[in-house]
């Protein structure tokens, strides 16, 4: 009895370990899906990341080379139209003609056309700049992102990595727990069959005083009248 006890004990234990592996195994394979799919979303997310970064740059870049070409040939336009109005000037005084005002064309007004090609070579210059900041807070935030999406990464990759050789192991220690289970199953199950090999002779009746006194009653009287047969026979 002690021995199918404590092969009953041991089948309970085996069992409830095999459970619990089962449990982990199901939850480790689960984890190690998400982290795999998580990896896979931020390398697609890298990769749009990465698309749109030299896009919007290649636009930008195109955008600076512009608006310098622009304020460059703005600015010597200005400088070709004051040279211009100036040798006019120059050119009144030496004819000595006192009646006639400097001639000034359109560059004597606030508006004219000195000031506004100023006010053209302003806003390409501002464009550039602007244009120039913002290429630059775009590649520090794209060299932010893929920066952290790199160790993100590796992080959810190492921590695959672990779990993928945990759960190895404990489908290695189920297998082996399983194979323990069905050997201590069978010694029990040959435990069962011995004790009920041996049940019938472990068996005890149990007889009252009554019943046993009158069985001896019983086979004291069969022995006296076994005797008598016995005595009547040597007599003849």
């Amino acid at each position: 009895k002690l021995k199918r006890n404590k092969k009953t004990a041991k089948v309970e234990e085996l069992s409830a370990t095999i459970e619990g592996l089962s449990a982990s195994i199901v939850e480790m394979a689960a984890t190690i899906a998400k982290l795999s799919q998580e990896q896979a979303d931020l390398t697609k997310a890298m990769a749009e990341a990465t698309e749109l970064r030299e896009k919007e740059k290649a636009e930008n870049l195109d955008t600076i080379a512009d608006s310098k070409a622009g304020s460059e040939a703005v600015k010597q336009a200005i400088v070709v139209l004051k040279e211009f109005y100036s040798s006019q000037a120059a050119f009144l005084q030496q004819k000595q003609v006192p009646e006639m005002a400097a001639y000034k064309g359109m560059q004597s007004s606030k508006g004219g056309v000195i000031g506004m090609l100023e006010v053209i070579e302003t806003d390409f210059l501002r464009l550039q700049a602007e244009t120039e900041a913002s290429e630059g807070a775009a590649a520090t935030e794209y060299a932010e992102f893929m920066s952290a999406s790199t160790a993100s990464k590796k992080l959810k990759h190492e921590a695959e990595f672990k779990l993928k050789l945990e759960k190895d192991q404990a489908e290695f220690e189920k297998e082996e727990t399983t194979k323990d289970l069905r050997a201590t199953e069978e010694e029990l199950g040959k435990a069962n069959v011995y004790f009920e090999y041996l049940k019938p002779s472990c068996i005890q009746v149990h007889v009252s005083w009554e019943e046993r006194v009158a069985k001896r009653k019983e086979e004291v009287a069969a022995l006296k009248e076994a005797y008598a047969i016995l005595d009547e026979k040597s007599k003849a």
